[in-house]
């Protein structure tokens, strides 16, 4: 067991900039997911609607889609670490302004505030995942983002656990203060660490000196380089169903388990320990990083699949069951799309390709969510319903991916010489 954590120790022990990185993910990662049950918590509090639970998910996805362009261009052309700094700090004077909602009529602010938070969130999130090549050897690449990935599902598990419990006991304003601090926490950390950067030329500058042109040559160039399109498109296509069913385990905890905050607390640390052992386990299974993309097609199916299992389930323990093996599918996805990308596209397009990514991820995510708040809402289908047709079409969308991109994929790394 010690020897096989020991990749993961001497990464965080020996490489002092990914370990500040690292840590500053970890700590504004536990105030997002300890705060976000708050946020549902308000919601809910003082208007009872599906439909409006679904929408402040809607807002925060379509803000970071929104965004996510011009974010991408900002990052290839700005020093990143200093970018990190700031958006830590706005977000933590922001989400002090939830405290704020004491009412019905207040509750529009929650939309204003969740919106301008992913707003700098979508500056944030490619300017740290483009700057982990950076700060690591491209052997230890694969070791940081799994790392990274078993962090997070970590913190999502105690954060969304503590946070459901925290919620009901301490109250939702001690809970945002809470998330404003680990975000000032945070940016300390990123000060601390050394960031290097593969800054544009100065003709390259002066070329997209125009965002628009500077979007535009980063769509030009993932047009052009279908290598490194086909994993972009990976973590939109899982969420184009998945992100519904996560939607909707905020009203299996309220309506079939009868827990509220604290069965979506215990529903979403099922779904953080699936994402955290989801890619040491799909590493096992794929080892070959040229048999990656096809894995993605499986695991695909494997999460509707499961995810189908959870839909007509009563009880909480096989419900967390397979919320936690669908997700285990979602972690592996995640983890192995993004070390393609990372090591496919230069860094003076990292940014760029990571904000189209998320832009993709993110008009996914919020058109299956508005797409089942709406059947929700006019009751068109049953929970249970709309559950298994969104899990189906999970399972469609892999065997697609099987029959249409795993193939050019293939076909690329045959022609590069490369076996299988």
């Amino acid at each position: 067991m010690k020897s096989k954590i020991k990749p993961y120790l001497d990464l965080v022990r020996n490489n002092h900039d990914y370990r500040r990185l690292w840590l500053a993910q970890i700590i504004s990662n536990f105030g997002d997911w300890f705060g976000i049950l708050a946020v549902y918590a308000i919601i809910q509090r003082y208007s009872g609607s599906e439909l409006l639970l679904g929408l402040i998910i809607v807002v925060k996805m379509l803000s970071l889609a929104s965004f996510s362009p011009i974010a991408g261009y900002i990052t290839d052309r700005f020093n990143r670490r200093q970018l990190m700094i700031w958006c830590d700090i706005i977000r933590g004077v922001v989400v002090l302004g939830f405290i704020f909602i004491s009412s019905e009529s207040l509750l529009w602010l929650a939309y204003l505030l969740i919106a301008i938070q992913m707003a700098f969130s979508a500056i944030f999130e490619p300017a740290k995942t483009s700057s982990i090549p950076n700060v690591t050897t491209p052997g230890e690449l694969v070791n940081a983002n799994i790392l990274s990935a078993a962090s997070w599902s970590i913190i999502f598990t105690s954060g969304m656990a503590l946070g459901g419990f925290a919620t009901e006991w301490l109250g939702t304003d001690l809970v945002f203060l809470i998330n404003a601090i680990t975000y000032m926490v945070s940016s300390w950390f990123i000060y601390k660490a050394e960031i290097p950067q593969q800054m544009m030329s100065s003709e390259e500058k002066h070329r997209t000196r125009n965002p628009l042109h500077g979007i535009r040559d980063g769509i030009v160039y993932l047009r052009t380089n279908k290598d490194v399109l086909r994993p972009t498109l990976a973590k939109g296509t899982f969420t184009m169903c998945i992100g519904a069913l996560v939607y909707m385990l905020i009203i299996v905890a309220e309506d079939v388990l009868m827990m509220g905050s604290i069965g979506l607390g215990i529903l979403y640390a099922a779904r953080g320990i699936g994402t955290g052992i989801g890619p040491v386990v799909g590493r096992r299974v794929f080892k070959r990083e040229n048999s990656w993309v096809k894995g993605m097609g499986f695991f695909m199916i494997s999460a509707g699949l499961m995810y189908a299992f959870v839909s007509y389930s009563e009880m909480l323990f096989w419900m967390g069951l397979f919320v936690m093996l669908a997700h285990m599918a979602s972690g592996s996805n995640w983890v192995m799309s993004t070390v393609l990308v990372q090591r496919r596209a230069p860094d003076q397009y990292r940014g760029r390709v990571f904000s189209l990514e998320w832009l993709l991820f993110t008009l996914a995510q919020s058109i299956s969510v508005t797409v089942a708040a709406l059947i929700l809402e006019f009751d068109i289908l049953s929970l249970r319903e709309t559950m298994a047709i969104f899990s189906g079409l999970l399972v469609l969308s892999g065997i697609f991916w099987l029959f249409k991109i795993a193939p050019a994929e293939e076909k690329h790394h045959l022609e590069a010489g490369e076996s299988f």
